[in-house]
């Protein structure tokens, strides 16, 4: 079947209690357009988790600060559609600001987690994960998907929604899926689109750094502290400001323990236009 676009909550639950009388899986994929190779791949697994594929397209107001990006970012619906119909997704939701904050954003009922969303990227952007778990929220209540899919690529994001999904209970299973890599090994994202012509051959020293910290522990190195700072000085010999470069536990974010065995290396950078986040896994 082609990709069917629904703008309207009512019209999506009606269509969506239809094949759940038909016991079929549904899976849900939130973005926020401007797709590239890496969502196309979120849409592929979610194919593998169940039988009905719902995508959102919403670049939600409340996640962004102030002098943030919200009005540059990337709207690309047209190509965004032709997209996801060549992936065979069944439903894209694409709801206005007003569909999705009928009330108003200041009068907002708001979903605050209260652990790993005041470091790392939300040390650089407070209010972020609050706009992030309000909206996901709200797309959950709307959608009531068996499976939901998030790129691991934010594996901030992806941490904090899972613990919201256990803490409220929820019943969608959260799949955490690989990161999409260029050539290079920068990892794609909307945001690459503000990297220059002089940054693009520099920019994928965020991921050589990471990789440089995970062989560094994987060959015994355990002075976090260090291999963190000289990852930040990488960077900054590549000609970008680093926001942060942290070896945590990849549970709970928390800085990297001795006895921490389930690891992950999160790092970001700002270019002349645009901060790129990256992040690798190991376990020691």
């Amino acid at each position: 079947m082609a990709l069917q676009v629904i703008r309207d909550i009512s019209q999506l639950r009606s269509i969506l209690d239809k094949h759940r009388l038909q016991d079929k899986d549904i899976v849900l994929v939130p973005t926020m357009g401007n797709l590239h190779e890496g969502h196309m791949a979120l849409i592929r697994l979610a194919h593998k988790h169940g039988d009905v594929v719902v995508s959102s397209i919403f670049v939600n107001p409340l996640q962004f600060g102030l002098n943030e990006d919200w009005d540059q970012y990337p709207r690309t619906f047209e190509s965004d559609v032709a997209s996801l119909n060549d992936e065979n997704c069944h439903y894209l939701f694409f709801p206005t600001d007003e569909e999705m904050y009928p009330n108003g954003m200041e009068s907002q009922t708001r979903v605050f987690c209260p652990t790993m969303t005041d470091v790392l990227c939300g040390a650089s952007r407070p209010g972020h994960f609050e706009g992030v778990t309000t909206v996901v929220t709200k797309l959950f209540h709307i959608v009531d998907p068996d499976v939901a899919v998030f790129g691991e690529k934010d594996w901030q994001q992806l941490a904090v929604i899972r613990r919201m999904a256990a803490d409220l209970c929820m019943r969608a299973k959260i799949v955490g899926a690989p990161i999409a890599r260029d050539h290079d090994g920068l990892a794609l994202s909307s945001r690459n689109a503000f990297i220059t012509a002089d940054e693009r051959p520099r920019v994928s020293q965020l991921n050589q750094s990471l990789e440089w910290a995970r062989q560094q522990i994987q060959n015994g190195k355990r002075d976090y502290g260090r291999i963190e700072a000289e990852a930040k000085q990488q960077i900054l010999d590549a000609g970008f400001r680093p926001d942060y470069f942290s070896v945590c536990n990849a549970q709970n974010l928390a800085p990297a323990l001795d006895d921490d065995t389930d690891l992950a290396i999160l790092g970001a950078l700002f270019t002349e236009g645009a901060r790129l986040i990256d992040n690798v896994r190991l376990e020691i």
